[in-house]
């Protein structure tokens, strides 16, 4: 147990209201500037996409104008997944864990969200098929659309610590690949426009995981790791010792010896 679990200070209901009470005053300051910021971003100038990327996908070959599925907002996420990779990234597939429940509600207002990787496709959906995903992920390995969207480096860009990425953060990339996510918009006439991307932290707020640890007493606790996500596995990965998978199964089994008998 830490410090500060074990030393925290303990007070009667009357005390810890006030506290809260207090704290929801800066929640509520936080919601109203988090709206100023989705406002904003929303405001933000386009740039008209010009290249015809061709991406790879379940029925072939696939245009990113049709990525579109008939809707008129794309959301991609860049899912670090190279050519030569054996699996994806675990901190994306923790990500993306998140996602087939919202895909259905995203397209009842207008967007398609899908992910894309450079691995080739087959690779991609024995990876997806593996881990039981059923969102759209097409492959970008034949294009330059991670290149473009910087989130895939060369050997020598990283050699040389100029992995261009997070708009303009020149760094020492540890990997050839690195997470975001890019969005665009179709207008009436089939012109697609670059509306907004979001590198690094920016994508915090879709971990549903994390969001549910910052409301516990331990918070996200990775104090001490060699790294903040080392923690996390491939979901198939992790133990299944007292689970909710291995209890789902231990009353399915008990369920059907009840019917057997």
């Amino acid at each position: 147990m830490s410090t500060a679990i074990a030393n925290h200070k303990v007070v009667s209901e009357k005390e810890w209201l006030k506290a809260r009470l207090a704290l929801l005053e800066e929640e509520k300051q936080l919601t109203h500037q988090r709206d100023a910021l989705a406002r904003k971003r929303r405001e933000l100038p386009w740039v008209k996409v010009e290249k015809n990327y061709v991406f790879d996908g379940p029925n072939g070959k696939v245009k990113l104008s049709a990525l579109f599925d008939g809707r008129s907002q794309l959301m991609i996420y860049h899912f670090m997944m190279g050519p030569d990779w054996p699996e994806g990234c675990p901190s994306c597939s923790f990500l993306v864990d998140h996602i087939d429940g919202a895909v259905v509600h995203l397209r009842q207002r207008d967007v398609t969200w899908l992910a894309v990787s450079r691995a080739p496709y087959p690779k991609i959906q024995a990876f997806k098929e593996r881990m039981g995903w059923s969102f759209p992920w097409v492959s970008s390995y034949a294009n330059d659309f991670n290149r473009d969207y910087h989130v895939s480096f060369t050997r020598e860009e990283m050699a040389q610590g100029k992995a261009y990425y997070n708009f303009g953060t020149i760094t020492d990339f540890p990997s050839e690949e690195a997470p975001g996510v890019s969005v665009f918009y179709k207008d009436d006439d089939g012109q697609v426009f670059h509306t907004y991307s979001s590198f690094a932290r920016g994508g915090d707020i879709l971990l549903g995981t994390y969001n549910w640890l910052d409301m516990g007493p331990k918070g996200r606790n990775e104090d001490g790791l060699s790294f903040p996500m080392a923690w996390v596995r491939h979901h198939d990965r992790y133990p299944d010792t007292g689970s909710a998978s291995a209890k789902q199964k231990e009353a399915a089994s008990c369920c059907s010896e009840e019917k057997a008998s």
